[in-house]
């Protein structure tokens, strides 16, 4: 009896180091040699070397001279990364359309006109969601070029050029890319 026993501790105590020690650090090590931009967080530098953000995870961008990205549900502050979660509000909780129209009027004070794409004012699963719809982009540009006061064509040509097209959700732009593309240009913001 004594044998068997000794022959499980021995295999579990193996097993744990391979798959609960090995196993992690080598994959980590081999990620963090062949993608170190994505092993370490995606992380991005301003232009005095500190970091400013993640291409993974959204901001809280306010600012009129500024795109806004879609809005955060993660607890005690916007895009907490540390406690990412939905809102869980159903389509006839009268919370979330009360949350959904004060989005729409704090974009139209901001004055964006038109027809306003639901990702401007509903919230990913994750609350995180670092991108907005090229709709969302694009019904932003005349209250942007206004605010920087540059045209409103070299505006929307600077969203085209920060677009990536998917064949799995369509055209989207990342947010705090194209605000640190927006500040690169004359106008430029804080």
């Amino acid at each position: 009896m004594k044998e068997p026993l000794r022959r499980a501790i021995l295999l579990f105590a193996l097993l744990a180091t391979v798959t609960g020690v090995a196993y992690p650090l080598t994959v980590t090590l081999i990620a963090g040699a062949a993608f170190p931009f994505q092993a370490h967080g995606s992380l991005v530098a301003g232009d005095d070397g500190r970091i400013i953000g993640s291409v993974l995870i959204g901001q809280n961008f306010t600012a009129p001279l500024y795109f806004q990205g879609r809005p955060s549900a993660t607890p005690l502050t916007a895009y907490n990364a540390s406690d990412s979660g939905g809102s869980n509000l159903g389509p006839t909780n009268p919370v979330l359309l009360e949350q959904v129209t004060g989005r729409v009027q704090a974009l139209r004070e901001a004055g964006v006109a038109g027809p306003i794409p639901a990702d401007l004012v509903m919230t990913s699963g994750s609350g995180l969601d670092p991108h907005i719809s090229l709709d969302a982009a694009m019904v932003q540009v005349p209250a942007v070029a206004k605010a920087r006061g540059l045209p409103e064509d070299e505006v929307r040509a600077l969203v085209m050029a920060e677009a990536v097209d998917s064949p799995f959700v369509g055209a989207y732009v990342n947010v705090l890319s194209l605000n640190r593309a927006l500040d690169r240009m004359k106008g430029g913001g804080a």
